[in-house]
């Protein structure tokens, strides 16, 4: 284990308040009532610690249609070959065992007057407090010629299953000379480095398979990304001449795709490609949206010292849905964030102790074996937003240990997060 062990993990991504809840008077009627929509990195935690926070005081209801869930982060290693996809596929067993009820359900709509639930069938489920993750939808539109349809063609991958599984099919499917076009996604979306890692495994599988003559073209609608200097430092070492990363003033405006023809057309050239990943625009999932919780962004507004949704009092949105300041859209946000809402809502429904919300985050991105970089930093709320106090970000020319310790430290943290959220 590295120096992010689980015990680090835990601190880290939020403060667990097991030790200090002290569940007083709860509601008249009995037990309160929390239901959670959304089983993963945020809803998941959430559910798990506001159950073992309030040591049973309060009856909390996970609602996710799916039985087993599919992580999205760490899904590009597996693009990479460097994790089967198994290993990113987890269960609920654990935690409902850990007293959380978890019903296998779409949640249809919020009755935000009723303050109920409504899942697929109709059924109700009531809630004194309600905690919304969703995380995000696609905006297929926003890339011309694009949709639902041209996705089983030109894959976008950006949410876990069977679009991953199909992107990794078509990529090894490759031969040498076939060109990759990636559209990268415009802000704000999930995961900022995410797309870069990608462009990175598929360059180390081009390699690995001793491939000269394959290229991979990124177009992309913004003017820099995330970890940009040292993504494109680690291109240039590990796969000189492979990747070819164009800005809207390079590439002139991304104007369509053809998925049947398999090309892009932007203001620059047309590109046909053996393999296009269309990572569109994104938005809040549509529960959120249709409850009105989000404003004129497509995503949802938050109180910064609880996560709790600006337009109704007794709704929290964290990770993918929320506006959440400087913290960019993460699993690792996602699980901090709802650790803070769990001590929130433990507090007012047990009226026991609540203390200053922290945050942090930290995102790993692997370039090439061995050769990893991250970008992080702390948060408080600070002037109605969620503010960094403290950051940090990999640099060019660092030491080839260190890059390898990043590697371990973030397999560290794939278990530890893994543990928080499903037990």
């Amino acid at each position: 284990m590295t120096e992010l062990t689980r015990r680090h993990f835990g601190l880290l991504a939020g403060a667990s308040l097991s030790s200090l809840a002290m569940p007083g008077l709860v509601l008249a009627q009995g037990k309160p009532k929390v239901v959670v929509i959304g089983g993963g990195p945020g809803g998941g935690t959430a559910a798990r610690y506001i159950a073992k926070e309030s040591n049973g005081a309060i009856d909390v209801t996970l609602i996710e249609p799916q039985k087993t869930f599919t992580t999205c982060f760490f899904s590009n290693l597996y693009v990479g070959g460097f994790r089967d996809y198994k290993s990113l596929t987890h269960n609920y067993d654990k935690v409902k065992k850990s007293g959380v009820k978890v019903v296998h359900a779409v949640a249809t709509a919020i009755d935000r007057d009723k303050k109920q639930v409504v899942i697929a069938g109709g059924q109700r489920i009531p809630y004194d407090r309600l905690l919304v993750a969703p995380g995000i939808d696609l905006k297929f539109d926003s890339v011309p010629g694009y949709s639902e349809a041209a996705a089983e063609i030109m894959p976008h991958a950006w949410k876990p299953g069977a679009q991953t599984q199909l992107l990794v099919k078509k990529l090894n499917a490759l031969k040498d000379g076939d060109q990759i076009v990636m559209i990268a996604p415009p802000n704000p979306y999930r995961c900022p480095p995410g797309p870069y890692e990608r462009v990175s495994m598929f360059a180390h599988v081009l390699k690995k398979k001793g491939y000269k003559k394959s290229r991979i073209i990124v177009l992309d609608p913004k003017p820099n990304f995330s970890k940009q200097a040292v993504f494109a430092e680690g291109w240039e070492n590990h796969y000189p001449g492979m990747i070819e990363w164009q800005d809207p003033k390079m590439h002139g405006g991304i104007k369509g795709v053809d998925a049947k023809a398999g090309t892009v057309k932007t203001d620059l050239a047309d590109y046909k490609a053996a393999l296009v990943n269309v990572i569109p625009a994104q938005w809040a999932g549509k529960i959120a949206r249709d409850a009105n919780l989000t404003n004129a962004s497509g995503y949802c507004p938050i109180d910064a010292a609880s996560m709790k949704s600006t337009v109704d009092p007794n709704i929290f949105v964290v990770g993918d849905a929320s506006i959440a300041g400087e913290m960019p859209k993460s699993a690792f946000s996602a699980n901090s964030q709802a650790k803070v809402a769990a001590m929130i809502i433990r507090s007012e429904l047990t009226q026991s102790r609540a203390f200053p919300a922290r945050y942090s985050n930290t995102c790993w991105s692997l370039i090439a074996p061995d050769d990893d970089i991250k970008v992080g930093a702390s948060y408080e709320p600070k002037d109605g937003a969620i503010k960094a106090t403290s950051t940090f970000v990999s640099q060019k020319n660092e030491a080839a240990d260190l890059r390898k310790q990043n590697y371990k430290e973030s397999v560290d943290w794939y278990n530890g997060i893994t543990a928080d959220i499903f037990g």
